[in-house]
């Protein structure tokens, strides 16, 4: 019993083996098939070879004289190691000559080489931060629920050029449009209520990321705007901003934000603290939809956290457009060790030959 266990672990041992010996040739032939020369003509010069090794041989006989004998039982005891080796002393400069052409013909191993059909938009997101995006009937606020929605948007379009555009009262630009993405987020989770004068531009706000965007080359351009109230402040009108808009081509989705009724806002009571009180919810939706229908975009209204991540889902999904991205070709240069061994080579051959072998026998 304990022979066949043995048995079967040595057949088992040697398929493992022969899987290993599998992968290993595997691997060699990718790595072969990737290596690509960038001054491929120089290794015709390896043609040169053979005549390099006869006339290394011709010369070896010219130079030293050739003595025949009926027998060579005399001398065969007499001949060295050195003389039996200094024949094959030739072979190093050989070696050397071959490494040198091949390194000069630059073996190259490809690292990355491929052409990837994918999705390219250009998008500018604009987001209201004025005091009523404070209301929390949103968790934890409307605000952080738009900021972290936005940031999951931005993560499921890896391949986008996307800005940041906030506005108030007033607006300005967070983040031109960039496909550094960890920027971008970053300034999106510094964002708060308080960094500009308070009230509701929305045409501001528009007219920023339209002069952000409008000189893309990019086939396609969109512009998320997302507020929770009535245009109140500004000196541009939102219906000219979105007329802008259209004339560069540029689609506006509207998104109002808020739940429909009452909501939580938080507010000064008398002793200077921050408490809730109930108040109405007002969404200019009609002003809202024209801009989006004007620009051949679309209006959601979000009423809670679900409905908001909802919406930038459908808005992903309608946004999709194919360009070709050719990736960008790196390759290891594999030169260096070929020159490096042939260097050693012709310093071996003139330390032996004018040390060790520098006599005949």
């Amino acid at each position: 019993m304990k022979t066949k266990n043995k048995a079967t672990r040595f057949k088992e041992n040697k398929v493992h083996k022969k899987k290993i010996e599998i992968n290993f040739e595997r691997i060699n032939l990718n790595v072969l098939n990737n290596i690509s020369f960038a001054n491929p003509w120089f290794l015709l010069l390896l043609l040169l070879v053979p005549f390099f090794l006869f006339w290394q041989w011709k010369k070896y006989r010219q130079q030293y004289a050739e003595f025949k004998f009926s027998s060579l039982d005399a001398v065969k005891d007499n001949l060295t190691i050195k003389a039996k080796l200094r024949p094959f002393l030739n072979l190093l400069k050989t070696i050397a000559f071959a490494l040198l052409v091949i390194a000069f013909a630059r073996p190259q191993n490809a690292l990355k080489e491929e052409k990837i059909t994918t999705e390219g938009i250009d998008i500018v997101l604009v987001t209201d931060i004025s005091g009523s995006m404070l209301a929390q009937d949103f968790q934890p606020d409307r605000l952080e629920a738009s900021k972290n929605t936005g940031i999951e948007f931005v993560n499921a379009r890896p391949n986008d050029r996307i800005g940041l555009v906030v506005f108030a009262g007033e607006s300005f630009t967070q983040c031109p449009i960039t496909t550094d993405h960890g920027v971008l987020k970053k300034l999106m989770s510094e964002i708060k209520s308080g960094l500009i004068e308070d009230g509701t531009a929305i045409g501001m706000g528009l007219a920023t990321a339209v002069n952000r965007i409008k000189d893309s080359e990019s086939k396609s351009k969109i512009i998320v705007l997302l507020t929770d109230g009535v245009n109140n402040k500004g000196f541009i009108d939102p219906l000219t901003a979105a007329e802008t808009a259209k004339e560069f081509d540029i689609k506006v989705y509207t998104i109002g934000v808020g739940t429909k009724g009452m909501a939580p806002y938080p507010v000064r009571d008398l002793f200077g603290r921050t408490v809730l009180q109930n108040m109405e919810v007002q969404i200019d939706e009609e002003l809202l939809n024209e801009i989006a229908i004007n620009t051949g975009g679309k209006y959601f209204r979000a009423t809670n956290n679900n409905s908001l991540q909802n919406i930038y889902g459908e808005i992903d999904r309608l946004e999709k457009t194919e360009v070709e991205v050719t990736s960008i070709k790196r390759y290891l240069e594999l030169f260096h060790p070929l020159a490096l061994i042939a260097a050693l080579l012709l310093i071996l051959d003139l330390l032996l030959r004018y040390t060790i072998f520098r006599g005949i026998f």
